[in-house]
């Protein structure tokens, strides 16, 4: 397996960081390790299914119409949508743990509203420095640190299994849902 150096670039931003502050965590294929990681490979994810969906869209009303246009809009919708709602958890995590504040993680979640935003929006935080750090396990002098969502969020950080199995289940509840009220427009 070969290992990106910490001089790479993905998107124009440097791919660095990770747990121990080298960005050993993203070079190993681990990109979830860091918030920036995390943050980057589901705004980069949700991007590529906007341009499913819309790949879709351009088959059924463009190219083709009738079943095969049904299916590529079917399929396309069902993916972004599934990256959508993962997109605004990861959002929603990593602004909570990097402290962002309630407009700023608004703003990062309406960016997935907006065709292929969330990847300039990476940029523009990471330009600003508000993806840098690892994730905080461990509560510090700070007096934010014993704030009930930081002791909530440590916690969960702290056991892997149980959020990434708690996120993968309220994910497939809310689609549940969804899928049962229907599509859009309909």
């Amino acid at each position: 397996m070969s290992r990106r150096p910490a001089s790479d670039s993905i998107a124009g931003t440097a791919w660095t960081g990770g747990i121990d502050g080298t960005g050993a965590s993203e070079r190993t294929g681990r990109p979830w390790a860091s918030p920036r990681g995390l943050y980057r490979t589901v705004a980069v994810a949700e991007a590529i299914t906007w341009a499913l969906l819309l790949g879709g869209m351009l088959i059924k009303y463009v190219l083709v119409g009738g079943e095969p246009g049904d299916i590529a809009v079917r399929v396309g919708g069902f993916l972004h949508g599934l990256v959508f709602l993962a997109y605004v958890f990861t959002a929603v995590l990593v602004g909570l743990h990097q402290r962002w504040g309630a407009r700023l993680t608004a703003l990062a979640v309406g960016t997935a509203v907006v065709p292929f935003a969330t990847i300039p929006f990476d940029r523009w935080l990471e330009r600003r420095g508000l993806l840098h750090g690892a994730w905080r396990r461990e509560a510090t002098d700070d007096p934010r640190d014993f704030a009930g969502t930081d002791r909530l969020l440590r916690w969960a950080l702290n056991h892997p299994v149980l959020l990434v199995l708690g996120s993968v289940l309220g994910l497939a509840a809310v689609m549940t849902v969804l899928l049962l009220i229907g599509p859009p427009g309909r």
